[in-house]
């Protein structure tokens, strides 16, 4: 059954699932590292998102962005 579903119409469902279980956090990665924080907070949210990759990078996009410090 699920082979079927895998090599059927599930196809492109099971790779962008896939794709944005890596890329949403690789994505939080690149943002927290290009902006910057204060103090140790770029430390602590880096941690954060590879210790737990997709809750991680949620919570990251729904309260750090607003962390951010703007130049």
């Amino acid at each position: 059954m699920s082979f079927l579903f895998l090599f059927g119409g599930g196809l492109i469902i099971t790779l962008m699932v896939i794709l944005f279980i890596f890329l949403f956090p690789l994505l939080a990665l690149i943002s927290v590292l290009m902006n910057d924080f204060r103090g140790n907070e770029k430390l602590i949210w880096v941690l954060i998102i590879i210790f737990l990759p997709f809750l991680g990078s949620l919570v990251y996009f729904l309260i750090g962005r607003d962390k951010r410090i703007n130049r």
